[in-house]
């Protein structure tokens, strides 16, 4: 008994492993767009259920008509064989002639001795030839000749009679078969297109609206100014699109209140920590105020970081920023370090960003890589959908264990590689705030010079 739960539970894990392989394929193979998928709803349930009515109608209603069609043709036929047989004499052969050609507009011939051609080829999708062969050789039971291939409107018919002579009949192909079922296709597709042209307006019409709350929620996550975006649609996105604005509006105040705080106070300090200054200048050259003197300047130090993490969080447009320029400016600071720094751009020299913002996220992570390394390698990547741009350094690196803690404002490493040592320990916070503004992110890890790799990935 445990054996078979056992093969059981193995069957049901196979079953359901390989419906999830299924499922993974199915979503690789699928549209990931809302609009195209959409479409699917709409089309596949429409195309199902014209192949079934086609197929159905394919294997019913025509092939019901063609042979009740054929029957006639043959019934026909049977009816002249038999007034042949009867009445052999050349001149009612003649009436007879007559009579099928006005009365049953068949068109025949009686001919003297001769016999059936070889059997024609039969064609693969020809519902004609089965079914007429079929009513011939089940009500004349004499032997036969058709042909029913190519694009002829004729159909002709041999049958040996009893006496040796050869009965030649041509009939309409229309007679015997049912020629005009394509009107019910055309009809049917037709129609359906027709169909999926109005939801296809629809669809576009009831789509957008997402489309554009989704284009205004990741602007808004790049930080760019939404000035053109109102709820519309229908109730439900209407909705959405109205608590993303307020959402908006919650998260763009408390920014303000942020930084009129962080601003307020550090300015208040600033303008108390001038007074100590002045003070401490005026008391003269006292070896017993140099402690004094310093921790004015620490404090100073710090409040200058306080202002520029306000700064970060204020309101800036987006403009224009060659990477060129911003690589030169990086440069140039290395020459006054007197650090070893090489660059490299690969893709469209311009980007789009907040230029300030950006450079002070940059220049924060090149200056903490010239304060602890001696060999700096800053390469930017810009492709049609992101920029990345690596710094890499061969100092002494940040513990894997740290290197998200380093990220949080005032922490401090113990470590030999103690970040912003001679300030606030605010520069890789402001970098990720600054990035994140933008719709991305600073990550850490390990160089290959050895040292710490800042990795900079923003959407274009």
């Amino acid at each position: 008994m445990a054996s078979f739960d056992s093969l059981r539970r193995e069957g049901t894990s196979a079953a359901d492993g390989a419906w999830r392989r299924v499922i993974r394929w199915l979503r690789r193979r699928l549209p990931m767009g809302l609009y195209a998928r959409s479409l699917l709803i709409v089309v596949i349930p429409m195309v199902l259920l014209q192949s079934v009515v086609a197929f159905v109608f394919m294997e019913r209603h025509w092939q019901l008509v063609t042979q009740r069609l054929s029957s006639a043709v043959t019934n026909d036929i049977a009816a002249i064989v038999d007034l042949i047989t009867t009445f052999p004499r050349e001149g009612d052969i003649d009436q007879i002639v007559r009579i099928a050609r006005e009365q049953l507009d068949l068109n025949i011939s009686v001919e003297p001795g001769g016999e059936l051609p070889p059997p024609r080829p039969k064609p693969f999708f020809e519902i004609l030839d089965q079914i007429l062969s079929e009513e011939i050789s089940n009500q004349i039971r004499r032997p036969f000749w058709i042909d029913t291939v190519g694009q002829s409107k004729i159909v002709e018919i041999r049958i040996k009679l009893e006496d040796g002579r050869m009965l030649r009949v041509y009939a309409r192909r229309n007679q015997a078969y049912a020629s005009n079922t394509h009107i019910f296709l055309v009809w049917m597709v037709g129609a359906s297109l027709v169909l999926l042209t109005i939801a296809i307006l629809f669809l576009r019409g009831q789509i957008r609206p997402i489309l554009a709350l989704a284009s205004a929620a990741e602007s808004f996550g790049k930080g760019q100014k939404i000035d053109d975006f109102a709820p519309r649609g229908a109730d439900e996105i209407r909705r959405a699109g109205l608590a993303f604005i307020l959402m908006r509006e919650r998260i763009e105040r408390q920014i303000e209140q942020r930084t009129a705080m962080l601003t307020g106070v550090s300015h208040d300090l600033r303008t108390i920590l001038t007074r100590f200054k002045l003070q401490l200048a005026l008391s003269g050259n006292n070896p017993d105020l140099e402690n004094l003197n310093q921790d004015v300047e620490d404090m100073q130090n710090m409040l200058e970081g306080y202002l520029a993490f306000a700064r970060g969080e204020a309101e800036e447009d987006v403009g224009r920023l060659k990477l060129s320029d911003l690589m030169a400016r990086l440069a140039a600071e290395a020459e006054l370090y007197g650090k070893t720094l090489t660059t490299s751009i690969e893709g469209e020299d311009e980007i789009h960003v907040r230029p300030n913002a950006f450079t002070r996220l940059i220049s924060n992570l090149a200056s903490n890589a010239y304060r602890y390394a001696n060999t700096v390698r800053i390469e930017a990547r810009h492709s049609a959908k992101w920029l990345i741009i690596t710094v890499d350094d061969d100092g002494p690196g940040i513990p894997e264990r740290s290197r998200e803690d380093v990220f949080k404002p005032f922490f401090r490493l113990d470590e030999a590689r103690n970040l912003d040592s001679s300030g606030t320990g605010l520069g890789l916070a402001v970098a990720r705030d600054i990035a994140r503004s933008h719709g991305g992110n600073v990550t850490l890890g390990d160089s290959p010079l050895g040292g710490l790799r800042a990795t900079v990935r923003v959407p274009t």
